[in-house]
């Protein structure tokens, strides 16, 4: 009996193609998600580089290496790491001076991989095995007590991280959005009121911005002393 032919495998379509190409340099990048390539996060600039609209030179995390990755997966030549996008360095992790935190959030809200735990007023803490090394909330924190700590003394780029933490952190990245969309949706489906609207919403506003005030001046006095 003569087997079925099978049948022939359709081309894909420039935007299939685009998608699938995208893909796969995605899946070659560090997932720091960290925007120092000038896009908000990886998978946006795998979609740029696979649009023709962005060179394979722009990601510092993946370093040289990374570099050579993308030419492969692309055919573009190999080029050096751009400087203006940062220099390929040993990795490292945001570590939080427990005395100078004011529990203010916005490095939480800063985090693309939710590795920053605390509270609202209560001292914040870094989950050191998923934190990417991004530095989004270095600048975040309004009373600069977040460091940076190299934990891979000299090794830089891919040699300093690896595809499991990359996926990983990718998984993190993905996990946050979906919780942000969600939040948003059930925010639009049900608005909450107008804060001054709010009977004493702008005394517990005043009060709230006068607090935070009044710790970040206890925060530069005590540093002052010490300094």
């Amino acid at each position: 009996m003569t087997p079925p032919a099978e049948a022939p495998l359709l081309p894909l379509s420039p935007t299939e193609e685009q998608k699938a190409l995208a893909a796969r340099i995605e899946a070659a990048l560090p997932q720091t998600q960290c925007t120092r390539c000038g896009y908000p996060d990886c998978a946006s600039y795998a979609h740029a580089i696979a649009r023709g609209e962005a060179e394979i030179n722009q990601c510092p995390p993946g370093g040289a290496q990374g570099v050579a990755r993308l030419a492969a997966i692309t055919g573009r030549p190999e080029r050096p790491l751009s400087a203006q996008h940062g220099q390929e360095a040993p990795r490292a992790v945001a570590v939080i001076d427990e005395n100078w935190c004011i529990g203010c959030t916005l490095c939480i809200k800063a985090c693309p991989t939710d590795a920053i735990l605390g509270l609202n007023k209560r001292m914040h803490t870094v989950m050191a095995m998923h934190c990417t090394g991004c530095e989004l909330c270095v600048p975040a924190c309004p009373v600069d007590c977040i460091r940076m700590e190299n934990v891979s003394g000299q090794a830089t780029g891919w040699a300093a991280w690896s595809v499991l933490q990359a996926e990983q952190a990718r998984a993190r990245y993905q996990s946050r959005k979906m919780r942000l969309d969600l939040e948003q949706q059930e925010a639009d489906v049900s608005p909450a009121p107008q804060a001054d609207t709010l009977p004493g919403a702008r005394d517990g506003q005043d009060s709230k911005q006068a607090a935070i005030a009044a710790a970040l001046a206890r925060a530069r006095a005590q540093r002052g002393e010490r300094g």
